[in-house]
């Protein structure tokens, strides 16, 4: 998948998700439903040092944006991913990440997302779950995941591009969920206007 198709797919689902996934008032009531749940669920993990006692490791992606991505930078950005590895079923990390999760479990998810902070602390933003495409087709799937209705995004890297269109990933789909911070663009889409890496002290990389 290219940078270009990549971009012009978020781009419309970006059109959609600013007509009617907003974070409050827009989501239908299963929706917000959903998520709330997901919210109550996933509270714990305000604490960073309970997600890393549970398992959860920061990401080698680094602090995501949307500009790093060679998308609008005022999509704004991802924040820093927290993996659980054993709950993405890893395989290898070389040359790309790969791995048998077909995990969907919102109320138990296999990443968490923070943004990090003027004195070096983290906020929770929300959580995603991630599966990889080939082990969810093998696994007699013929489509993508849905939550609320909305079919997760897919991500896979274009080697005739010298961009990393899918952050060193294996092609996979994922859903993020914004729990714990306001997304003018919808509570389910990829980036949130009101998440920044500008405090982030480490590299950043492409998601």
């Amino acid at each position: 998948m290219g940078l270009g198709f990549h971009r012009s797919i978020l781009m419309a689902v970006a059109g959609v998700g600013l007509a009617s996934l907003a974070y409050s008032g827009g989501a239908t009531a299963d929706e917000a439903a959903q998520i709330a749940a997901v919210r109550e669920a996933t509270a714990k993990y305000q604490d960073v040092t309970v997600a890393l006692a549970e398992g959860f490791v920061p990401a080698p992606s680094g602090c995501v944006t949307a500009a790093e991505e060679g998308l609008p930078a005022e999509w704004g950005a991802m924040g820093i991913h927290y993996i659980h590895p054993a709950m993405l079923k890893l395989t290898k990390t070389k040359p790309r990440v790969d791995g048998m999760s077909t995990h969907t479990d919102f109320l138990k998810p296999s990443i968490l997302l923070y943004e990090p902070q003027a004195d070096g602390s983290l906020v929770l933003l929300g959580v995603e779950n991630l599966v990889f495409q080939k082990a969810w087709q093998e696994a007699g799937n013929s489509k993508p995941p849905l939550f609320a209705g909305r079919t997760w995004d897919a991500m896979a890297d274009d080697p005739a591009t010298l961009a990393d269109e899918a952050h060193e990933f294996e092609p996979h789909f994922y859903q993020h969920i914004w729990t714990l911070r306001e997304n003018p663009n919808g509570a389910l889409m990829p980036f949130n206007t009101n998440v920044t890496c500008e405090h982030f002290k480490g590299e950043t990389h492409h998601q």
